[in-house]
């Protein structure tokens, strides 16, 4: 009796051949890669440009906090006056005080919407070309010394287990490569 393949079996070898030989290249390409790793955020913490922009930002934020302090106390000062007379004044006297008081109110949402969002916007131009001089030199590391990948361990990025053994720290080359001691 003779057996004739099915489309389906012929179909189904062929897809396990390729299995196969998918987990074979990548045995051997895997064998052939280098990994490094670094701590990013040491790193960038430690780089001169970090602390002056933190420093600026520091400034600012304290220019923002002292006005901010200044317009609750002058709605404060006149929230208490009002309060304190409101019942002696006279209802026209009463009613543009209260508009005085509202008026105030949202200028100090404002200012406070406005800081917080000229804060992000300064930290954001500070902050973003210290992260691309750090891509930059980890890139730079990475080509030339051969790296196929290099970890940030400083964040949580999902990687559970590594080996020392077989990963090279690469935060001494890339702090060299920012001119970094």
């Amino acid at each position: 009796m003779h057996i004739v393949p099915s489309v389906n079996n012929t179909f189904m070898t062929k897809k396990i051949l390729l299995a196969v030989f998918c987990l074979l290249t990548l045995t051997v390409t895997a064998q052939e890669q280098k990994f490094g790793y670094f701590n990013l955020s040491e790193i960038f913490n430690s780089m001169p440009e970090t602390a002056v922009a933190f420093a600026k930002l520091d400034t600012l934020t304290k220019g923002y906090e002292t006005e901010l302090s200044k317009m609750q106390q002058e709605y404060q000062k006149k929230g208490s006056e009002f309060v304190a007379s409101r019942d002696s004044l006279p209802e026209s006297i009463r009613t543009r005080r209260m508009t005085e008081i509202q008026d105030l109110e949202n200028r100090l949402q404002e200012f406070y919407q406005f800081s917080q969002k000229d804060l992000q916007t300064q930290r954001t131009q500070l902050i973003t070309p210290i992260n691309e001089k750090l891509v930059k030199a980890v890139k730079s590391v990475g080509q030339e010394n051969g790296f196929t990948y290099i970890f940030d361990i400083s964040a949580n990025s999902g990687l559970m287990y590594w080996s020392t053994e077989k990963c090279v720290d690469a935060t001494n080359l890339i702090r060299s490569k920012l001119n970094l001691k």
